[in-house]
């Protein structure tokens, strides 16, 4: 589901409910500042992204943890869709602190209390 309006956090930890239970996997575009939520897998979320006009480059995979809002846990910025050598990105973790950033300011719109 791409998000097209904030969403609360009491929201996101009911949605948490339906894969992972206290975990959400999210797809961040940061080109585009949008953000799609709630998938087994971070594929499905890729795709649905792609499918939307997003360019593979700017889609970085991360988990939402709703129990952890107010802290710095609540964004794990893990997904294999992150490894991409040919953007200098070799692991799954989101390498680039400017990155990281541009992804949490991008959460901190789409999330809220």
């Amino acid at each position: 589901m791409i998000l097209s309006k904030p969403i609360p956090i009491s929201e996101l930890e009911t949605i948490a409910q339906e894969y992972f239970g206290d975990m959400i996997k999210a797809v961040v575009d940061i080109a585009r500042k949008q953000m799609a939520i709630n998938a087994e897998l971070h594929s499905d979320l890729e795709c649905e992204m792609l499918s939307n006009g997003s360019s593979q480059e700017s889609l970085w995979g991360i988990n939402l943890y709703p129990s952890d809002f107010k802290s710095d846990d609540f964004i794990e910025f893990d997904s294999l869709i992150n490894i991409r050598a040919w953007q200098g990105n070799r692991s799954r973790y989101v390498e680039n602190e400017d990155t990281r950033a541009m992804i949490t300011d991008i959460v901190k719109i789409y999330v809220i209390e």
